[in-house]
């Protein structure tokens, strides 16, 4: 039988959130909702399993991290680091989102449905069987993708705070050895970082977009036909070792 229990965030600081979280969770719990978030940090974090977590105000740094199975929605902003190291679950945000979102995330999905900071994706990496994807509806601040090992980045550019910025910022990809990120629109090759190309979308790259945007427009309500419609690019790095004729002894 399902068990929904409601905690009120005012004023409570973020270990004791927690704490009542737990308890929640301990006493048989699989929905918990928080009303009144201010800022919380780490809500969410290293939980297994098919527990939702439904969020409304704007939870700090790190929600989300470690965790491995739960669905989180948030009805709101969020703060740096969300997704950090996650292994598996869902991350919904009805807003927008900070920096470092997804970072070493190897598993799950991130939605966000309006613009993203700075080092999204950073050290994403594919592991085993899971591959993590983050979906974005607005726009990224730079460095999209660093250092990325796997998974993939879709990035909308739709639903903007900024609509006068381009889609992503500089250095787009900078260190990617790994991965995929896919774009709605086209980017200046300037503003790919080095060992990065532009690859020509294949009918299972299209397939793989559909598939994630259709699960992006059931969250937030919106037109999957209308994003599809649409040119995508498609950024890869040459090489797994982008970097590997820097160091001695490397042919």
């Amino acid at each position: 039988m399902s068990k929904k229990v409601t905690l009120d965030a005012s004023g409570v600081y973020y270990k004791q959130l927690n704490e009542q979280i737990h308890e929640a969770l301990e006493q048989g719990a699989d929905t918990i909702e928080v009303c009144n978030v201010r800022g919380q940090r780490y809500l969410g974090s290293a939980i297994d399993g098919p527990v939702t977590f439904i969020l409304h105000g704007v939870p700090g740094q790190d929600l989300g991290a470690f965790m491995r199975g739960p669905r989180i929605q948030v009805e709101g902003n969020v703060q740096d680091g969300v997704g950090n190291t996650m292994d598996d679950g869902t991350i919904v945000v009805n807003g927008m989102a900070g920096d470092v979102l997804g970072y070493a995330m190897r598993g799950g999905r991130i939605l966000v449905r309006s613009d993203v900071g700075y080092r999204v994706g950073i050290h994403m990496k594919a592991y085993m069987d899971k591959s993590p994807v983050i979906v974005a509806g607005g726009k990224a601040g730079d460095f999209l993708g660093e250092y990325m090992a796997g998974g993939a980045i879709i990035l909308l550019g739709m639903e903007t705070s900024k609509p006068d910025a381009p889609i992503t910022g500089r250095s787009l990809g900078t260190g990617m050895h790994g991965g995929v990120i896919y774009i709605r629109g086209t980017v200046p090759e300037y503003q790919l970082g080095p060992g990065l190309q532009f690859e020509p979308l294949t009918d299972d790259d299209m397939a793989f977009i559909r598939k994630h945007v259709d699960a992006f427009a059931k969250e937030f309500g919106k037109d999957a036909d209308e994003i599809m419609n649409a040119e995508f690019s498609k950024v890869k790095p040459f090489s797994h070792r982008p970097y590997g004729n820097m160091y001695v002894g490397t042919n």
